[in-house]
This record gives structure tokens, C-alpha cells and sequence, in this order.
């Protein structure tokens, strides 16, 4: 066997020097992208601020109507009249069996028709066996003019919640 001889490698090897303006962002593009973003957080923060007191007013409403249908659900099983007691002034409610439930800070009874007026600032909606209740509109807002109305009708006992009405 003959020895074989080694080649030699050929390759061509790239340098760059240091401090070359080839890679990296200039300090005036740093400061763009950071001038844009400050734009783009002036214009989102605001919007998610006020979903998140639609949620809270949304939940508020999808609650209060929960329990007014489960009142009436009971009136009928029961064969007896339900209470819902609204405290405007204490910004809570009651239902069966005295579970009174506090709205969040940022929600409040912005307007209730119909029902029984009770002591102060209380209103009382009767659901009766038959299913019907006393009837009216309880009217939840939160901040920015955020608000949703709960509607009882009174003959079919139909609860609704409709988003944005101030009656």
C-alpha cells in the first residue's frame, strides 16, 4: 500500500471586524420602536380598562338575573311566593333564605321600576307559584356609562338581561 498523502484544507474564513455597523439596531430605531409602543399602550390601555368594568357590570347583571330566575324556578316547585329584596342604599341584594349578595364596589343600582317599595331605599319583586312576578326593570351601571337592565315580565315571568338601557 502506498502512503496517500494529506490535503490540505482550502476554505476561505470571514472576519468582521468589531464595531461594524453590519449587525445590531442604531440608537435612533431603539428609540422608534419604543416611541411607537408608548403609542400603541396610550391607545389600548384605556379600552382594556373599560372591558374589564363591562365584564364586571356584565357579571353583576348575569348573576342578579340568575337569581331571580332561580326564585321563580322555586315559586313554582313550591307552590309558595319568593322573595327578591333590593337594597339600593346598602348596594346589595337578597334572595331566598336571606343569601344577600354585595354587588362589586364599581356597580351600582343605577335606576329600578316596578316591584314593592319597602323601608328606605329597599324595593321587594314577589314571584308568585303561578309564575308570574310582579314585573319591572332593575338597571346595573359601572363606570363609562356602562350598564345593563335586568327585565321581569310580569304575566310569563321572563327574566332578560339587555345590555345598555338606563331605564
Amino acid at each position: 500500500m502506498a502512503p496517500t498523502a494529506r490535503r490540505a484544507a482550502k476554505g476561505t474564513i470571514v472576519t468582521s471586524p468589531a464595531g461594524s455597523p453590519a449587525r445590531g439596531f442604531t440608537l435612533i430605531e431603539l428609540m422608534l420602536v419604543l416611541m411607537l409602543m408608548a403609542i400603541a399602550s396610550v391607545i389600548v390601555l384605556p379600552n382594556i380598562e373599560k372591558g374589564m368594568q363591562d365584564r364586571e357590570v356584565r357579571r353583576s347583571a348575569l348573576g342578579l338575573a340568575a337569581a331571580a330566575r332561580n326564585l321563580r324556578s322555586r315559586a313554582i316547585e313550591e307552590g309558595m311566593p319568593q322573595l327578591l329584596v333590593l337594597d339600593i342604599e346598602q348596594n346589595n341584594y337578597r334572595a331566598a333564605r336571606g343569601a344577600e349578595v354585595h354587588l362589586p364596589v364599581d356597580v351600582k343600582f343605577a335606576a329600578v321600576v316596578g316591584g314593592e317599595i319597602l323601608d328606605g331605599e329597599a324595593r321587594q319583586f314577589v314571584f308568585f307559584p303561578n309564575g308570574s312576578s310582579h314585573g319591572g326593570s332593575i338597571a346595573l351601571s359601572g363606570g363609562h356609562g356602562i350598564s345593563y337592565a335586568i327585565r321581569l315580565q310580569p304575566l310569563t315571568g321572563k327574566i332578560q338581561v339587555v345590555p345598555g338601557e338606563k331605564s
